[in-house]
């Protein structure tokens, strides 16, 4: 890695309309973190990591999500309420007055790149207000050598200004705060909010263009591992379902936690260079890796210390979306370079807050497809204002806020990529047992990683009536038996010890899935639609 102490290389920033700023260009995160507590922006935990408060967002806000319609994207993005478009005009505006914004200010700069295949690396520049903000990026982007350094021209801006307010009526936007790609100008540009997780998500956003239409290649929002003998699993996800926490295995190398790519060329390789892990109820015992990565040149976001510095993990008096950020090699089982073999099993993750789907299944190609273009998980009461009880989300393929393409063209995409791979798909349900959220349990971890190691061993057995049952409602196959997991939880109705309500809850989610596919049916062939669960009328 560079020692970035003693880099010399200066950067200006006239090119891109901010004048006179004082350029704190490819700061070390030690320099980022010391600066960022001077400012009184942050301060440092036991751990020796930086704990930051991203102020009034403390997540993403997809309503405020755009994309720049333009000769590249008219005919190409799926307009509606996720890729909202922006006009040109607007854009050269709103970027003048946000780059003004940050002219004779001191603003911190880093190059870096996602990909971690040579073939499809994007050079990325991030031109940031905050220190933590640069820092964020040095974690979560890949880090170029001194000699890359030297000879590096970015492809792609991110300009972050969270101290920049939008005048929507005046602006275009909806309210202070905004993202917005331009695929022409190759700018990420961002204001108004904090939240870091805007920085990555919006070079995911773009990569999910760019990969698709020009590259030939599968943009996923998944992590990925790998086995002693190179098997490679994915696991899909939305926030909340497990994926960092799965994918983080003793036993198995990391390739990442959360954006992938599958290429023609059969490989699987990771985005990023870092991970970005919620850390509501962490701990060392349940959670190991992620615990022990929470060190100096780590970043919390919106966690509670108490006068010690120490972090009260249950505490959510900020945000239920509690997050800690760390470059990848923070991990001690990692695979270098992030690059994988074609997938041998995939995991479709959901917390299931009914408690009516099964702790894990087996699902056929159709059924795979139904599942990935439906992306479900659930909200659970507390999680938002109104939420009183379980809630249906869906997602379309675990990540429809960065997928600027139709779902059906990523749906197609995998289909195909499973169908050449022979890859078996596996829906796990992270979410609730013996009944609905605040009746039932969250499912143990430790059964989980029970269920998901005998997949990968090879200990559920062949696909046959002996080893596997058909649920009644949902048409997938469950297993009967697991090593270290009690049979009776692998049948969410025995669970439940009342059938009439089981069935009842269950068909409540089936109709859920069924009106949500409704918007999809006419590009889902008669197969895919056959993979979706019964519908009931009561």
């Amino acid at each position: 890695m560079a020692n970035y102490n003693q880099f010399t290389k200066t950067i200006e920033l006239e090119q891109y309309g901010i004048k006179k700023a004082q350029v704190r260009y490819q700061l070390s995160p030690e320099e980022l973190h010391n600066i960022s507590i001077e400012k009184g922006q942050g301060v440092e935990a036991s751990s020796g990591a930086l704990a930051v408060n991203t102020g009034e967002f403390t997540g993403r806000s997809p309503q405020d999500r755009f994309i720049v319609e333009d000769n590249i994207t008219k005919d190409k993005v799926w307009w509606g309420n996720i890729n909202i478009p922006f006009s040109s005009d607007k854009f050269e505006k709103l970027y003048n007055k946000v780059t003004d914004y940050l002219s004779n200010k001191e603003v911190f700069v880093r190059d870096s790149y996602a990909c971690a295949d040579e073939n499809y690396k994007l050079n990325i520049r991030v031109i940031t207000e905050f220190p933590w903000s640069n820092q964020f990026a040095y974690n979560m982007f890949l880090r170029p050598t001194e000699e890359e350094l030297l000879a590096f021209e970015p492809e792609w801006i991110v300009i972050n200004a969270p101290g920049f307010l939008a005048n929507p009526e005046e602006d275009g936007t909806r309210q202070h705060n905004f993202a917005i790609l331009d695929f022409t100008r190759k700018i990420a540009l961002i204001g108004g909010t904090g939240y870091t997780g805007e920085i990555k998500k919006g070079i995911f956003s773009a990569l999910n263009f760019i990969l698709p239409v020009y590259k030939e290649t599968l943009p996923m929002h998944c992590s990925a591992n790998v086995g002693k003998d190179g098997d490679t699993a994915i696991f899909f996800g939305l926030s909340g379902t497990g994926k960092t926490t799965l994918s983080a295995d003793p036993n198995r190398r990391l390739i990442g936690d959360d954006e992938h790519g599958w290429t023609k060329e059969n490989s699987i390789f990771n985005f990023e260079g870092g991970c970005y892990a919620k850390v509501i109820n962490l701990s060392a015992e349940n959670e190991p890796e992620i615990y022990n990565a929470i060190k100096p040149g780590a970043i919390l976001e919106n966690v509670i210390l108490d006068s010690n510095g120490h972090v009260n993990f249950e505490n959510t008096s900020i945000t239920e979306n509690t997050r800690v950020s760390y470059p990848i090699d923070f991990i001690d089982n990692i695979l270098v370079p992030s690059i994988g073999k074609n997938p041998k099993n995939i995991f479709f993750l959901t917390a299931d807050a009914f408690g009516v789907l099964p702790p894990i299944s087996k699902l056929t190609p159709s059924q795979a497809a139904y599942h990935f273009i439906s992306g479900y998980t659930a909200k659970v009461a507390g999680t938002e204002a109104g939420v009183v009880e379980p809630q249906p989300s869906f997602s379309a393929c675990f990540g429809a806020p960065f997928m600027p393409l139709h779902p059906a063209k990523y749906a197609e995409m995998l289909s195909k990529k499973m169908t050449e791979a022979g890859v078996n798909v596996w829906l796990v349900n992270t979410g609730w047992t013996g009944g609905p959220y605040g009746v039932g349990t969250r499912m143990k971890l430790k059964y989980t990683r029970a269920m998901i190691n005998a997949v990968l061993n090879g200990d559920l057995g062949l696909y046959t009536y002996d080893n596997y049952h058909i649920h009644s409602v949902f048409g997938v196959a469950q297993p009967r038996e697991c090593p270290g997991v009690p049979t009776s939880v692998l049948s969410p109705r025995t669970t439940w010890n009342d059938d009439e309500a089981y069935y009842k809850t269950a068909f409540k989610l089936t109709n859920a899935f069924r009106e949500n596919f409704k918007k999809f049916e006419a590009f889902a062939s008669e197969e895919i639609r056959r993979g979706g669960p019964q519908r009931y009328t009561f």
